[in-house]
């Protein structure tokens, strides 16, 4: 992962842009992580990926009756 400065990214777009066809470049501003450039397929792809809630995420409901036991518990037998 690349990192440039804020002021580095004002002075050489073009050399950030080409920097971001190779992966994420981050820009810091006063030495802090300010932003992120991505190209545009790494930002699509980040989209496209699904993370674990949504695919165990259920959009429709489910008719569910749990079956009541009526059978009465025992004593443990040790």
């Amino acid at each position: 992962m690349t990192t440039i400065s804020a002021r580095e990214f004002n002075r050489d777009v073009s050399a950030a842009k080409r920097a971001a066809d190779q992966g994420p470049v981050v820009i810091t501003d006063r030495g802090e992580p300010a932003y992120v450039l991505l190209s545009f397929v790494d930002y699509n792809e980040m989209r496209e990926r699904r993370n674990l809630l949504d695919v165990l995420q259920m959009d429709e409901d489910i008719d569910f009756e749990p079956v009541v036991s009526r059978a009465l518990p025992r004593a443990a037998d040790l």
